[in-house]
């Protein structure tokens, strides 16, 4: 359990108090995932669905949600895959973090913080001018 000001101060490692709070008045909990986050609905949203949420084990990662929980929590399914016998697709591909900001992050050929070298120019482009 976190302490308490990391509860008050941060969003991204878990809940906050404030999410504790809401969670425990109106939070009925669902079900959990295979990566220990835990899925809860109640009360209703701006559109009068019941609204839905997850509290996050360790990191707020949305790419942490597996497709069954993604489509359950995004309204697209009305039951969660606890409560069927849900399977993922052949061609649903497992969980990879977002490594944005680390060294392995995606850095396409060309990108100046790519570690080989840029392409040379070949000329072929006209920059787009005002009035042409």
């Amino acid at each position: 359990m976190k302490s308490f000001l990391a509860q008050f101060f941060t969003w991204w490692n878990g809940q906050t108090l404030g999410t504790r709070f809401h969670t425990w008045r109106v939070g009925q909990r669902v079900g959990e995932d295979e990566f220990g986050n835990v899925y809860y609905e109640g009360g209703t949203d701006s559109e009068g669905r019941t609204r839905r949420w997850v509290i996050y084990n360790g990191y707020s990662e949305a790419s942490m949600i597996p497709p069954g929980w993604h489509g359950w929590i995004h309204h697209r399914v009305d039951v969660p895959p606890i409560r069927e016998d849900y399977r993922s697709h052949d061609w649903q591909k497992p969980h990879e973090p977002n490594l944005t900001g680390t060294a392995a992050a995606y850095r396409p050929k060309g990108s100046v913080l790519n570690t080989g070298t840029r392409p040379q120019v070949t000329g072929d482009y006209d920059a787009w001018t005002p009035g042409s």
